[in-house]
């Protein structure tokens, strides 16, 4: 094959116009390069499939693209990257996202992940990413990862995103990872209070971060920092829109309108599931195109040259 053929045969790019939405906050679990006998799924996602009462089943990036270009959405997607865990050929990284992304940038935007704790090899890894993978901004989960969001030791990898211009996705709030068994599978909640996340936005002003979740127990924590601080936004994944807090449907009809976004946290929920039970909320009609699309490609850059 050529390598004019080769490139013809990719995927243009994303088509902003043509996009239903932007789900800002999909996980892939599985490699593409896992055998194909390998099961789908491990004792965590069968947790997780538990907690949110539906099928977690292990995706791959191209599995992801397919699923959304068929919806006529994109997505944002990423791994965790937890640095004590162990090796597992299985498991996806963030070099095969981006790598894969590229195939498929007509609908998925890669994310990277590194944890805090590699110091000094995570700065370099979060620069490559970057640099080598032109990953779109990256992910925390403080209670996997075991980190204050607001820790001076992570100050170097906000650092690097920062002056590269891209946003910080953290995790807030209760999280279905390790929910149900012996001892929250060494979880601990406190380490996602949003709260954690006004100290970085103070220090790191031009750095966009998104608060993931509706953060229970801690809502009105996230709506104090996302009103008060420009350029912190509010993904409204994991959570299926019926049980969203009074307060949290309230700040998205009026203060914050222009700063919630559509995620689903797939694919422990599905983009119909929860565009379904939106309908079921007091969200006004007259919000939605910006939940759905038009705040995530502004805070994106997706209608910007590239």
């Amino acid at each position: 094959m050529s390598l004019e053929h080769e490139s013809s045969a990719r995927p243009a790019s994303m088509d902003i116009d043509s996009l239903v939405a932007i789900d800002v906050h999909t996980h892939v679990h599985r490699s593409v390069n896992a055998p194909s006998d390998d099961p789908e799924g491990n004792e965590h996602l069968a947790a997780m499939a538990a907690y949110f009462r539906t099928a977690a089943a292990a995706f791959t990036v191209d599995d992801l693209a397919a699923y959304y270009r068929e919806r006529h959405m994109a997505a944002v997607t990423f791994t965790i990257d937890v640095k004590d865990q162990p090796a597992d050929p299985a498991r996806s990284t963030s070099e095969e996202i981006a790598e894969r992304a590229r195939d498929n940038a007509d609908v998925i935007i890669p994310f990277g992940s590194v944890d805090p704790a590699r110091g000094a090899e995570g700065v370099a890894m979060a620069k490559r990413l970057i640099e080598d993978y032109g990953v779109k901004g990256f992910k925390f989960h403080p209670s996997a990862q075991a980190f204050y969001p607001n820790d001076r030791a992570a100050y170097p990898l906000y650092e690097v995103i920062e002056a590269a211009g891209l946003p910080a996705l953290f995790h807030t709030g209760q999280t279905g990872a390790g929910a149900g068994t012996r001892g929250g599978g060494g979880i601990r909640l406190a380490y996602s209070n949003p709260m954690h996340l006004d100290d970085v936005a103070v220090d790191f002003p031009d750095m966009p971060i998104i608060l993931a979740h509706p953060s229970f127990p801690w809502q009105e924590e996230a709506l104090s920092v996302a009103t008060h601080k420009p350029q912190v936004y509010i993904d409204l994944s994991g959570w299926s829109p019926k049980y969203f807090a009074p307060i949290l449907v309230q700040y998205a009809n009026t203060l914050l309108k222009d700063k919630v976004l559509f995620g689903t946290d797939f694919p422990v929920l599905t983009p119909e599931r929860w565009m379904s039970d939106l309908e079921k909320t007091a969200i006004r009609d007259e919000v939605k195109p910006g939940i759905f699309k038009n705040n995530a490609i502004r805070l994106l850059g997706l209608d910007k040259p590239a």
